[in-house]
């Protein structure tokens, strides 16, 4: 329970997930800088991403690369930050109304596990690398024995039936407990977590990062340029 606790706190600027958070964010802070050298703004854009999230880095430092950043989500935001953020609502799967390479960096954070099904995971796999030079792309591993979104050890390991009369019976990590199966079902179903084969099928032409901790993946990264 201890660990579970350790991956779940943001607030403890010691904790695994903080620890984490600060790692991933000292790699996005290099492609940043990286791009900045090269072009002197920086045009990013997030799939799933949340305006929260960007306060990981300084302000100073996001104005400083003149980074700019559109947010992609369904029903999107109130009141983003209109000098940093364009906040778009729209589906990370399908974005014709952009071009090829329309962006300087492709940036997503625990998302692509929530898109759908298999087929709607190529589809935002394909964005990501087609809007893009670069993309930062990281998912929770299927194979840790901690399911992140519903906190609980080999959780994501039963089957989805088993897992659905879980949620029934009692609350789990973010989902309450579900009103009756289709509740239960579809919090289930929105959360599918990726094995390596398939995270490198996804994003073949990425370098490929393992987050560890206590010698066990825990986070699967993929990074290209």
């Amino acid at each position: 329970m201890k660990l579970i606790h350790a991956l779940q706190d943001n607030s403890d600027p010691n904790s695994l997930v903080s620890r984490f958070r600060r790692a991933r964010a000292k790699r996005i802070t290099s492609m940043i800088e990286t791009i900045h050298a090269e072009k002197g703004s920086v045009r990013i854009i997030d799939l799933g991403g949340e305006p929260e999230y960007w306060n990981l880095f300084p302000r100073e430092f996001l104005d400083e690369k003149k980074v700019h950043v559109t947010l992609v989500n369904p029903g999107g935001f109130d009141g983003v930050d209109e000098s940093l953020f364009t906040d778009l609502d729209g589906d990370a799967c399908a974005l014709p109304q952009f071009r090829d390479g329309a962006f300087d960096m492709v940036h997503s954070n625990s998302v692509v596990e929530h898109v759908g099904d298999w087929v709607r995971m190529e589809a935002f796999a394909a964005e990501a690398r087609r809007l893009a030079p670069r993309y930062y792309v990281q998912t929770p591993y299927f194979w840790f024995p901690i399911e992140p979104h519903f906190s609980a050890p080999f959780f994501h390991w039963r089957s989805e039936q088993s897992r659905a009369r879980a949620l029934m019976r009692k609350p789990h990590g973010f989902s309450q407990k579900a009103a009756d199966v289709g509740a239960a079902m579809r919090d289930v179903q929105h959360a599918r977590l990726l094995d390596k084969t398939q995270f490198r099928f996804l994003f073949p032409d990425a370098a490929h990062h393992d987050e560890v901790v206590l010698g066990l993946t825990k986070s699967l990264i993929a990074v290209r340029g």
